[in-house]
């Protein structure tokens, strides 16, 4: 009995040497320093929503630019520079798709830097008007975000939640209930 833990325990001091052994090896090589990205510019679809920054954007404009829009608001809304964005149901999130349409948005607003927009959120008729004007809330604070992050000045966009109460669509299905899942563009100044 002796000699089998005499045995039992040699074994061991063994194995405890030899992996402590291991451990004195020479410690890894740090890192290499980490390369910039290649030439090729992030699309706003391509930057994953966790990495989202703010980018360096300075845009300078003509005033003969800036001329080319007309005067009245009713008509300048009418034309439909701005494309609205529209979202699954209970969702607040930007469908890559759209992200493309956002990109376009703000790239005509950079080329307008005296317009200045409101973002509506609506929602369905599903759900209680609690419930949508909150949801109508996050959609339109959504794509004010996204368009922040895109290079357009926060201060010339503004957000407002109508919930269920200004349908695009009069219907009672899903014909109907995904035209009024949006955030719909208003041009409010010029």
């Amino acid at each position: 009995m002796k000699l089998a833990s005499r045995t039992v325990a040699g074994f061991l001091t063994i194995v405890v040497l030899v992996m402590l052994a291991g451990c004195k090896s020479a410690a890894p090589p740090p890192p290499p320093p980490p390369t910039a990205p290649a030439a090729e510019p992030a699309t706003a679809s391509s930057v994953p929503e966790e990495q989202v920054t703010e980018p360096k954007t300075e845009t300078i404009m003509s005033e003969e630019v800036t001329t080319e829009l007309p005067e009245d608001l009713e008509v300048l809304n009418a034309r439909g520079y701005l494309q609205d964005v529209f979202f699954d149901t209970d969702r607040w999130d930007i469908k890559p798709a759209f992200r493309e349409a956002l990109a376009k948005n703000a790239a005509w607003l950079q080329k307008y830097p005296s317009v200045q927009v409101l973002i509506e959120g609506h929602c369905d008729e599903r759900n209680t008007r609690e419930y949508n004007v909150a949801l109508g809330d996050r959609r339109a604070n959504a794509v004010r975000d996204y368009l922040v992050f895109l290079g357009v000045a926060p201060d010339r966009i503004s957000t407002r939640s109508y919930g269920e109460e200004r349908p695009f669509a009069m219907g009672h299905n899903e014909d109907a209930w995904k035209l009024n899942r949006r955030a719909h563009f208003v041009i409010i100044a010029r």
